[in-house]
Order: C-alpha cells, then sequence, then structure tokens
C-alpha cells in the first residue's frame, strides 16, 4: 500500500470555504478517480510561523502503479481545479509514503 500525503497551509482568510470544498468536493472526486481506496484528512496541530491553518490530506493507493496512473491521467485537472479556486491563498507539498506495517 502507498499513502499520497498532500500537507497543506491555507491562509485564514478562506480557510473556512477551502475546508467545505475540501470535505464536500475535491475529496470526493479524488476518491471518484478509482486511483485511491479512502482518504483521511487530519488537521496538523504545531503552529506556523507563516501562519494559516496545515492539514495533511492521506490518500490510499493499493500500489506505486496506481499512484502513477492517477499522476498520468488525473493529478494535473485535480490540482488545477485547487489552483484556479484558492490561487495565493495555500502552499503545498506532496509525498509519497510506503507502508510497512500496520498494528
Amino acid at each position: 500500500m502507498i499513502i499520497y500525503n498532500v500537507t497543506i497551509n491555507i491562509d485564514g482568510q478562506v480557510h473556512d470555504n477551502w475546508l467545505d470544498w475540501m470535505k464536500n468536493e475535491h475529496i470526493p472526486e479524488m476518491l471518484a478517480t478509482k486511483k485511491f481506496t479512502e482518504a483521511k484528512m487530519c488537521k496538523v496541530l504545531v503552529e506556523e510561523e507563516m501562519g494559516g491553518h496545515t492539514y495533511s490530506v492521506q490518500y490510499r493507493a493499493k500500489d506505486k502503479a496506481t499512484l502513477e496512473a492517477y499522476y498520468k491521467e488525473d493529478a494535473e485537472l485535480m490540482r488545477a481545479k485547487g489552483h484556479k479556486r484558492f490561487a495565493n491563498s495555500f502552499v503545498a507539498f506532496r509525498t509519497e509514503l510506503e507502508i510497512i506495517s500496520e498494528q
């Protein structure tokens, strides 16, 4: 299993609108690609010097090939929707994690 983790810091002025969009539009659209089996959204509790609110959204894919298919087929459109709606209001970085063990 692979976790595609997106960490986002969102400006406080658009936070509530962004959070609603993430929960009710973006994450459901990501799951609708059928590349991910589940998604988990977590609030980062450490305050950033830059301010805003920070979240980690973890999408679970069955394997690296499925994640690569997401990058090839869906990522550009999914990212463009967020950039169009919340331009200059967030910073994001992405990481890939391989699950080694779950207990």
